[in-house]
């Protein structure tokens, strides 16, 4: 059951985009479309981020010189199959060049084996516990999970993660309005995606 509460976030947030006037959107998503892309990659929406995308499909612009995505926003209809996959997985693969490149291990995983490619798959089998963030632009992301909204926006390098917004349309706000003005420390988001959240 999607909740009205969701559904009208996910609605601001895709409001507050087109009102910076920096992206033309296709039209929304249909419930087919997010049937099969919720099949083909093994993750459900969470309420807001499936109003965002029902609202209207933000469109790419070529990217500017030194951009780190050509294309940031998936592109959930049509788009490039692996380039999808890589942009799902990456937060994955992100802690896991850190356990191989930079030692980091997560305590809440025991003991980090000896062998380098033990620690490797030992990482690797809890990773497929965490719950999964969906992108919603370039490297920020939302948890996935249908009947829940309202999560803080992270931004994730690596295991250098951030906040980027209380929720998806704090985050818009954040990202793209140029007259967002400096947080003050009221601004206190709180993770909700446990494992993610320990490494914020």
């Amino acid at each position: 059951m999607i909740s009205n509460e969701g559904v009208r976030l996910g609605a601001d947030a895709a409001r507050r985009l087109a009102q910076t006037g920096l992206y033309e959107f296709e039209p929304g998503l249909t419930d087919a479309e997010f049937g099969r892309i919720e099949r083909e990659y093994g993750f459900e929406f969470a309420d807001d981020h499936r109003a965002f995308l029902a609202a209207g499909l933000p469109v790419n612009v070529p990217p500017e010189d030194g951009q780190t995505w050509s294309r940031p926003w998936p592109e959930w209809r049509g788009g490039d199959l692996d380039s999808l996959r890589r942009q799902l997985d990456w937060p994955v693969e992100g802690v896991l060049l850190d356990v191989e490149h930079n030692a980091f291990w997560y305590e809440g995983w025991g003991e980090r084996p000896a062998d380098g490619t033990a620690a490797l798959a030992k990482a690797r089998h809890h990773l497929a516990e965490a719950p999964v963030l969906v992108p919603v632009y370039a490297h920020r992301y939302l948890p996935a999970g249908r009947g829940s909204f309202r999560h803080p926006v992270l931004s994730m390098w690596q295991t250098d993660i951030i906040y980027y917004g209380l929720d998806l349309a704090d985050y818009i706000h954040q990202e793209f309005d140029e007259a967002r003005g400096e947080v003050d420390e009221s601004w206190s988001p709180r993770a909700t995606a446990l494992f993610w959240r320990d490494l914020l």
